[in-house]
């Protein structure tokens, strides 16, 4: 069964708290993030990044309030809908970049191939 899962499975980036993998039967990016698995299509999953990424850390760090320790990180499909600490958003802010990273390497590459055979 481990045959059929590497076939339709593609690990696209990896960290210390998760990994984001792209699922060939379902079209969709595949994120596990410390113990929660959310699956999204391409699109939902570049306004996921977008909105993680627009999280102002700084303003975080510099507030002193208990309220800007975690901050609620929520899609609009509620794939996924965590309370995360400002440590967290970073490291999932640094999974979601790699794997966009690693998407756009991809159709890049892909591009480059498909021109040099026509």
């Amino acid at each position: 069964m481990a045959l059929v899962s590497d076939l339709t499975t593609k690990v696209l980036f990896e960290t210390e708290k998760g990994y984001s993998y792209q699922c060939d039967l379902t079209n969709s990016i595949i994120i596990n993030f410390v113990d929660t698995v959310s699956s999204y299509k391409i699109h939902d999953f570049l306004i996921f990044q977008r909105k993680v990424n627009s999280v102002d850390i700084l303003n975080m760090l510099y507030d002193l309030s208990d309220q800007s320790d975690a901050q609620l990180i929520e899609t609009t499909k509620r794939n996924f809908s965590r309370n995360l600490t400002i440590c967290e958003i970073v490291q999932l802010r640094d999974l979601l970049n790699g794997t966009k990273f690693t998407l756009n390497l991809h159709s890049l590459l892909c591009n480059t191939v498909n021109v040099e055979l026509i």
